[in-house]
């Protein structure tokens, strides 16, 4: 049995998401059999978001090795988290995608708005991909952001949760792209 409960932590960060108002979709969990990595996808957006057109997918990677490691040294402690010699961390990455753009922004000029809301406790990272469905065809844009936290898995052992503030800022992004959305989009995207 594992000692740290990695399905409890993803069941208080979906609560904990509900409570900054976010309204969760679905919840998939991935066991790579040869490895025995593990990934947790949770699909969440701003309750007020319902209808799209944004999708918010929040994710996290476990390394069965780092896993180990941190129950061998908490066993070798009598479950003492404090002090450990290892930063045991568990990345959590969070991924917004908006549907191909009509009227795709400038993306220069939206990482750097997108920085300020972020801020340096939640550094966004902005990628567009253009797609041609023929070669006659006009291109599309698709919009993604990714961000990335680390939350120590000593946190995770003794009920620890994603900061308040990376989940205020995870909203305000969200509210942010749904604000703007009616502009890149045309009205076929939005129904």
């Amino acid at each position: 049995m594992s000692a740290v409960d990695i399905a409890g932590f993803v069941t208080d960060l979906k609560a904990h998401a509900a409570e900054h108002g976010f309204h969760i979709h679905a919840e998939r969990h991935f066991v790579e059999t040869y490895s025995l990595g593990q990934n947790w996808e949770v699909e969440l957006h701003p309750e007020q978001a319902c209808g799209g057109p944004l999708d918010l997918h929040l994710s996290i990677e476990i390394d069965p090795r780092m896993l180990l490691s941190f129950e061998d040294e908490i066993i070798e402690r009598n479950g003492e988290v404090a002090g450990l010699t290892e930063p045991y961390l568990l990345p959590i990455f969070f991924n917004w995608a908006l549907p191909p753009l009509s009227h795709p922004p400038d993306l220069l000029v939206l990482a750097t708005e997108l920085a300020g809301i972020g801020g340096a406790d939640l550094p966004l990272e902005v990628s567009a991909i253009d797609s041609f469905a023929s070669v006659t065809d006009a291109p599309r844009r698709s919009l993604s952001i990714v961000a990335g936290v680390q939350v120590p898995l000593a946190e995770a052992f003794v009920g620890g949760q994603v900061p308040c503030d990376v989940m205020d800022r995870c909203h305000a992004v969200s509210e942010f792209l749904l604000e703007r959305a009616p502009d890149w989009l045309d009205g076929s995207e939005l129904a």
